[in-house]
């Protein structure tokens, strides 16, 4: 017998992360504010090195051609004494009494030059400190328009578009890179408005027909006295119209769902994944699929419906993409590392690895389930990547072994 084929792997994944990780000193971190003060500070310390290098130089030259000595001693008695050249105490000849003196005198040099080094060393230190010190000062405050930018670009990511640098002072290239930036940023919010705008009107003028063709289909329906191909067409119509319906709240929901939530409130995981359990459960029955797992708290700031729409998304797809017997669904709920964890797992057919990603685009599905399906719209997952995405976290999906998904939703605390 043939061996079967293993399943291609999927190709390795970019290790970069969008989320940069927390420093473990953020004070150390290499700013230009640091790189200043260092350059700053470093040019100083490099000039004053240099200049005590002249400086003992000189005095070691100036020492040298002006400290010889010499001394001729006529006489018998020779007495000489000295506190600070003891040696000569000893000295018995004229060559004996000079060479001790030559010795002493560039003693006295040494000292005296080792004494101006220590000094100047001293010196030194304290006005690299006071150097140091003042290049920090004023490399913050030449970058404090920097700052400003940055607090304000941070207010901006989270969907605060009405925020402006508004800098002052001369017209420099702060204030000229202040400046692009509110203008860019008033180019953003007018952008942002009309989409908002659009979305708006796009949700009545698509809702309001397909409402209107829902009820009439509903009003013939309901006629006993219709042919029974009527009625056929009918309940074709409206499915379809269901589904149309359905694609349209996809489409409005995945266009909100793309922007930071603003306003949030502390929603518990393990309750949104109770309440999607529930609205699947009859579906599930009808399926013959066994939901289970246990949903422990993980409390998130965010928006409650959204993230039931993600719960809701996987629980669905869990369900109607499964094996036609002895078929289970396990959804969990967890805090692990600081973050809360929702999983999503279920038998079903083996999913190759290349094809992950592609279940999170618009409209795509596995090769054997395209547009024709009546299993969604294929918008589920990319609504589910969409709000994880709004509300700082990340979905991602692993092919079980002997089919199935693993879907694992991860949100910051």
């Amino acid at each position: 017998m043939a061996a079967t084929p293993a399943l291609p792997t999927a190709p390795p994944k970019p290790t970069w992360d969008p989320r940069k990780p927390e420093p473990p000193f953020p004070w150390l971190r290499p700013t230009i504010r640091i790189r200043l003060t260092l350059l700053y500070g470093g040019m100083f310390l490099i000039a004053g090195i240099l200049l005590l290098s002249i400086i003992y130089l000189l005095a070691a030259q100036a020492l040298h051609e002006g400290g010889g000595q010499s001394f001729t001693v006529r006489g018998t008695n020779i007495g000489i004494t000295s506190s600070t050249c003891p040696q000569l105490n000893q000295a018995t000849s004229n060559s004996e009494i000079n060479s001790i003196l030559e010795s002493c005198d560039a003693v006295k040099r040494q000292h005296a030059l080792d004494d101006l080094l220590s000094r100047s060393l001293l010196a030194l230190l304290g006005l690299a400190v006071i150097a140091f010190a003042f290049g920090y000062a004023m490399a913050g405050r030449v970058l404090s328009p920097l700052g400003r930018i940055t607090r304000t670009a941070r207010a901006v990511a989270g969907s605060d578009l009405s925020r402006r640098i508004e800098l002052d002072g001369p017209d420099d290239e702060l204030k000229e890179l202040a400046d692009t930036f509110d203008d860019m940023l008033e180019r953003l919010q007018r952008a942002f408005t009309a989409q908002q705008r659009f979305v708006g009107n796009a949700s009545h003028e698509l809702r309001t027909p397909l409402a209107i063709n829902r009820t009439l289909l509903e009003v013939h329906l309901s006629d006993p006295g219709a042919p029974v191909e009527l009625q056929q067409l009918g309940k074709t119509l409206l499915a379809t119209n269901e589904r149309s319906e359905q694609l349209v709240e996809g489409l409005l929901l995945l266009a909100r769902s793309d922007n930071q939530i603003v306003e949030r409130k502390p929603v518990d995981l393990a309750e949104v994944a109770g309440q999607a359990v529930d609205q699947v459960l009859s579906e599930a029955d009808a399926k013959g699929v066994k939901i289970r797992g246990e949903q422990r708290p993980a409390v998130v700031q965010g928006n409650g419906v959204l993230l039931e729409r993600i719960a809701l998304n996987l629980v669905q797809n869990a369900v109607r993409y499964n094996v036609p017997k002895d078929g289970w669904v396990e959804v969990t709920t967890e805090v692990q590392h600081g973050q809360a964890v929702l999983v999503v797992s279920n038998t079903g057919p083996v999913v190759p690895a290349y094809e992950i990603d592609n279940l999170f685009e618009p409209f795509r599905r596995l090769r054997t389930e395209r547009t024709g399906s009546d299993k969604g719209v294929g918008l589920g997952l990319s609504i589910a990547r969409s709000v994880a995405r709004a509300h700082g976290g990340h979905i991602s999906a692993q092919p079980r072994e002997g089919g199935g998904l693993v879907m694992r939703v991860t949100l910051p605390i």
